[in-house]
């Protein structure tokens, strides 16, 4: 099984930065995606960023220029640098990591991480 971890989540007043990590760990042979998703009360997970192993990358329009995602393919691991927060990026942020083991595939995920922005 692989498990992925959150870290860095917490209150920050309009206009401040937080970073979150995420560390996946396990039986990894390969890791293909990973990724940050993010739910509001009410509202269904949405995608905030994504990277494959390579490098490219995947932002919803709401935090491109704001969010910057990363990545350690050695380590297992990605980041999310989270500048000029806004209100409505008040959350519960999930970590997802997508790969395969030796023998299957796995889309794990995170327990989540509370982000919230308010004054």
């Amino acid at each position: 099984q692989v498990q992925v971890v959150e870290s860095g989540g917490g209150l920050v007043q309009p206009g401040g930065s937080l970073r979150l990590s995420c560390a996946a760990s396990g039986s990894i042979f390969s890791m293909y995606n990973m990724g940050w998703y993010r739910q509001a009360p009410g509202k269904q997970r949405e995608l905030v960023a994504d990277i494959l192993s390579g490098g490219m990358t995947t932002y919803a329009d709401s935090v491109k220029g704001r969010f910057t995602i990363s990545r350690d393919n050695a380590k297992n691991t990605v980041s999310l640098q989270m500048n000029s927060l806004k209100p409505e990026d008040t959350a519960v942020y999930y970590c997802n990591a997508a790969g395969r083991t030796m023998t299957t595939t796995f889309n794990s995920w995170g327990q989540g991480t509370q982000v919230t922005v308010s004054s």
